[in-house]
């Protein structure tokens, strides 16, 4: 799979490490593969490859994971491309 890094340092991804109980849901959803698991816990291995889909914080049952769906990254590319323009985040 092709790993696309995105504007660098926009992603609203967050992981809280304590209410992660390392059931590896979000390492499945991922599109992207932003998640490891990492001694039976999840870490976000690099945040500029996360698109803000919004399916990890759908799928995490233990409110581990927050991520703003819709806007940053993926956002600003989609809207680039409509306007053909290089993507921005405002």
């Amino acid at each position: 799979m092709t790993r696309h890094r995105y504007l660098k340092n926009v992603a609203t991804l967050s992981l809280d490490p304590v209410k992660c109980k390392g059931c590896g849901v979000c390492t499945e959803v991922c599109p992207h593969g932003v998640f490891r698991m990492n001694v039976k816990k999840a870490e976000i291995t690099d945040k500029d490859f996360c698109m803000e889909c919004g399916a990890c914080k759908k799928n995490c049952r233990h409110g581990a994971i927050e991520v703003r769906e819709g806007v940053g990254c993926a956002y600003a590319i989609a809207v680039g491309r409509l306007r053909g323009t290089a993507p921005t985040c405002d």
